[in-house]
């Protein structure tokens, strides 16, 4: 069997780890706190000291990460993950990234003499534990067929967007909806509340209207109670509006939505919220309409 390496072991990564482990691969693992993977030690992924190492022992490396800088850090240096690369290996980034980076990467992989894919998803934490998310895919045809089988195990989708930084392109594309699609949500549950509706019946009747769509669905119901882990906090959120204002610029792409989606979210780290799923923009709302706590 194809011999796996994993850097980056967060929320989701941990969970691909181990639905990788439960299917019968052979996995080595990396992650900056090796307290995080104990579990997955446990359960049978084999720890290597750096990202190097990882690629060193694997046919097939995946890394997901929090950001650019992340990717970055455990890609480049003396023990990064092309320093592990050879020819006849394969390197997969599943991060939600800049396209340049993912773009620059690629060249220098297939200078080594293996080749990548970016490989973003879509789907949280539920997404990862059913094998249900949504992939998509940058890079060589040939290099994909290679890895399908891995990714058919992992997602109920896989989509071939097209070449390096493409796919990340993509990703970027879709998450820049989510704040907008949310806030606008909100904002309607807020004024509904303010006509002296109950916010349960409120949001009920939004999500069962024609507005709703299945991200609104599963994460817009945080506003009557949120959930004990955080899946994607204010500061990722924001993260990815970011890389989609500077795509947008590179791009000459006006994104109104975008900016103002932003601007709400530097108001929720002004209040406290970073680390907090980004759902709580309907508090920054009440708090702005001065309805909301002090």
């Amino acid at each position: 069997m194809t011999k796996l390496g994993f850097v980056g072991l967060g929320l989701m990564g941990s969970r691909i780890v181990k639905r990788l482990l439960m299917a019968g691969h052979s996995v080595a693992g990396y992650n900056r706190t090796r307290a995080r993977a104990d579990e997955l030690i446990e359960a049978g992924m084999q720890w290597r000291n750096t990202p190097r190492e990882v690629a060193q022992a694997a046919d097939i490396t995946f890394s997901m990460v929090s950001d650019t800088a992340a990717l970055s850090s455990i890609a480049d240096g003396p023990e990064g993950v092309l320093a592990g690369l050879t020819a006849g290996k394969i390197y997969v980034d599943m991060s939600t990234v800049s396209p340049r980076l993912i773009r620059d990467l690629s060249q220098r992989v297939r200078a080594s003499g293996a080749n990548m894919l970016e490989a973003p998803v879509s789907g949280s934490v539920p997404a990862v534990e059913s094998g249900t998310l949504v992939i998509f895919v940058g890079g060589e045809a040939s290099t994909l067929e290679k890895v399908r089988p891995i990714f058919e195990q992992l997602g109920q989708k896989i989509i071939h967007v097209g070449d390096n930084g493409q796919a990340v392109s993509m990703k970027i594309a879709i998450n820049l909806n989510l704040a907008s699609q949310l806030l606008a949500l909100f904002e309607s549950v807020l004024l509904a509340e303010r006509s002296g509706i109950p916010r349960g019946i409120a949001l009920d009747s939004l999500l069962n209207s024609v507005v709703t769509s299945p991200a609104m669905k599963y994460r817009a119901p945080f506003i009557l109670k949120m959930p004990d882990e955080v899946w994607f906090n204010v500061a990722m959120m924001q993260k990815d509006l970011q890389l989609a204002l500077e795509l947008g610029r590179e791009l000459g792409v006006p994104l109104f939505s975008v900016a103002l989606a932003n601007e709400m979210l530097s108001a929720a780290k002004a209040m406290g919220y970073s680390q907090q799923d980004f759902a709580v923009l309907f508090k920054v709302l009440e708090r702005m309409s001065g309805m909301g706590e002090a």
